[in-house]
């Protein structure tokens, strides 16, 4: 088999559903068992709560990061199993950052499941529930989303969160703040609004307060060199050094995720497949829109893709 370089995409807040991988587990213990262990450390059973609901719980912070980050994993292993291929670069988008570190053997899952409830509780506090927004602006430039921001914040936040394509930002900031620029983007022509399902505006200046307590956090967990490059979202390069992807997470936290960027440097590296380990299929969407000529799908494990894969590849 001649292995053509590859790229993983682990999603991010968002792609969390009730019953998400309810139709792996019978099939496949791995992802039972990479649950339990996330449970361990948050005290509760996490694979009930992502398989009951209700989704109001399950979309809170705290709960849908720790979530969204077992279940890449869980897939992650499972793509173990059965591909046994070490991808060449990987990348996750927002929360999926942490997934794909953890992938990458640069911190353990207990850790990195401890580590993002913790950040989600404090995202959450720096930002009640109801009075910030995040909004995705379909059909403009970012100059355009730049300047409609620009002129909606008087006094208040709203700013560029999420670089995801060509003609797709998504807007960060204060709730009226937000309102005022999704009127702007209207009178410039945008196609689309899209509020998104979550509870924080994750991503602007209005999650800069807890940097400094998240930092804190980071100190207590132990990082290591990733065994393959994994692309953070703030600068778009690759670090290798703790100390250093730390300090991009921490930024990470009040800066744009540049997903265009690091779906561009892939292209320049190379990379001719992609596959996105986790629930829902925003990721492969984004890359479908940006980059032509490269394999872009949804890892979706069954007990013949090993072969399967082989066979596409020689």
């Amino acid at each position: 088999m001649i292995q053509q370089p590859l790229a993983l995409m682990f999603p991010g807040q968002g792609s969390q559903s009730v019953g998400m991988l309810a139709e792996y587990a019978e099939n496949f213990p791995i992802i039972l068992e990479t649950f339990q262990q996330a449970s361990s450390v948050l005290g509760y059973d996490l694979w009930q709560r992502v398989q009951q609901g209700p989704s109001a719980l399950l979309n809170q912070t705290a709960c849908a990061q720790p979530a969204l980050l077992t279940a890449s994993v869980a897939l992650w292993r499972l793509w173990q199993q059965q591909y046994r291929l070490v991808p060449t670069l990987a990348a996750g988008h927002s929360l999926g950052e942490y997934s794909a570190l953890v992938c990458a053997g640069a911190v353990a899952l207990e850790d990195a499941v401890w580590l993002v409830e913790q950040r989600g509780r404090l995202m959450q506090a720096a930002q009640p529930e109801g009075e910030g927004a995040m909004v995705a602006v379909l059909g403009l430039t970012e100059a355009q989303v730049g300047d409609a921001c620009a002129r909606a914040a008087q006094g208040e936040v709203v700013a560029a969160a999420n670089f995801n394509a060509p003609g797709q930002v998504v807007i960060a900031g204060n709730h009226t703040a937000v309102e005022r620029a999704m009127d702007y983007c209207r009178a410039l022509g945008a196609k689309r609004l899209v509020p998104l399902a979550v509870t924080v505006p994750a991503h602007c200046a209005l999650m800069k307060p807890v940097a400094t307590e998240f930092a804190l956090l980071l100190d207590a967990v132990t990082f290591q060199s990733p065994q393959w490059p994994v692309v953070n979202n703030v600068d778009v390069q690759v670090q290798t050094e703790p100390l250093a992807i730390k300090e991009a997470l921490i930024r990470q936290l009040y800066s744009p995720v540049r997903w265009y960027e690091t779906l561009l440097y892939w292209s320049e590296q190379g990379i001719q497949q992609l596959f996105e380990l986790g629930p829902g299929s925003v990721l492969t969407g984004l890359a479908a829109r940006t980059l032509k000529g490269i394999s872009a799908r949804v890892f979706q494990p069954t007990r013949q893709c090993d072969d399967g894969y082989e066979r596409q590849n020689r």
